[in-house]
């Protein structure tokens, strides 16, 4: 007797009518939800690129900064925030890359390896702030480096490497296992193999990964305050012991302060442009090294 199964004809279609409703529905939902931020998003740039109109040019991203609107600049915060990223990236990437390389290649699989992972993974989502504090304890009181670039571009790295550490080691578990396996049967040894073999084929998403970690930092603003970055500093910067400001502090406090000053919000506004269009150039170039140089095996 062979089994045979029976189905309702009306219930099944009831079913499907069902379900096909709850598709509908919920792609009008979901459609409706992107139109929505995107038009918040449009709405948010173009506030903001209106109010920098006049205001943003060369005068302005090669001037100082003063307590005078009309003639205050931004020259001082940009170096700052390009010195702080030249101890952010160096950091993140050596830290981030070493850790990931023996997390994946060395390090033996167990209960200790998912518990190391599992914080990693744990820190990409703690506050900013809490990294501030960090910062401020360790690096800004105890090292003794006070609100300087080091303590800064130091306390940032905590911030970011977790994000390094789990793109890298992501980057390097999609490393096809006969590239080792080819590698080892011609008598490299593992780091060879790790050297000549892995990374070289996980350096797309490995520098995707960090240049995204870079967007981030160079973005960040509680962390910067909580260590007490000063805002208003008329010479730029010179060595990594200096004090300094940076983009999101000065958008910050520009903001504060136009209750007492209304032209700040344009001052605000002009230097949004300036670090969106640093992060879009950031973004794309993390996108154009993953498609450029990304291999399919």
């Amino acid at each position: 007797m062979s089994d045979t199964i029976y189905f309702n004809k009306e219930t099944t279609q009831r079913r499907m009518k069902r379900r096909i409703l709850l598709d509908r529905t919920a792609r009008i939902v979901f459609s409706f939800t992107i139109v929505f931020a995107l038009l918040v998003l449009g709405l948010l740039i173009y506030r903001v690129v209106s109010q920098s109109i006049g205001w943003l040019d060369i005068q302005f991203l090669t001037g100082k900064l003063s307590i005078s609107a009309e003639r205050a600049g931004i020259k001082s915060v940009l170096i700052g925030s390009a010195m702080l990223m030249l101890i952010v990236a160096p950091v993140t990437l050596v830290l981030g890359l070493a850790t990931a390389i023996y997390m994946e290649e060395y390090s033996k699989k167990g209960a200790l390896q998912y518990l190391i992972n599992t914080n990693i993974s744990n820190l990409s989502g703690v506050p900013s702030v809490i990294f501030g504090l960090l910062g401020l304890t360790v690096f800004g009181r105890l090292f003794g480096l006070g609100s300087s670039i080091m303590a800064g571009g130091l306390t940032l790295s905590l911030l970011v490497l977790p994000i390094v550490v789990v793109s890298s080691q992501e980057a390097i578990r999609a490393v096809p296992g006969f590239l080792r396996d080819a590698s080892y049967a011609l008598g490299a040894t593992k780091w060879t193999t790790v050297r000549k073999i892995v990374i070289p084929t996980a350096l797309p998403g490995i520098m995707t990964g960090s240049i995204l970690s870079l967007s981030r930092a160079i973005g960040e603003t509680a962390p910067l305050v909580v260590l007490g970055i000063p805002t208003l500093i008329l010479r730029s910067p010179q060595g990594l012991m200096d004090d300094f400001t940076a983009l999101p502090i000065q958008i910050y406090y520009w903001t504060l302060d136009t209750v007492l000053t209304k032209e700040y919000a344009n001052l605000a506004a002009s230097t949004i442009v300036v670090l969106l269009v640093l992060l879009f150039l950031m973004n794309s170039i993390a996108i154009f090294i993953r498609n450029k140089f990304q291999r399919r095996y």
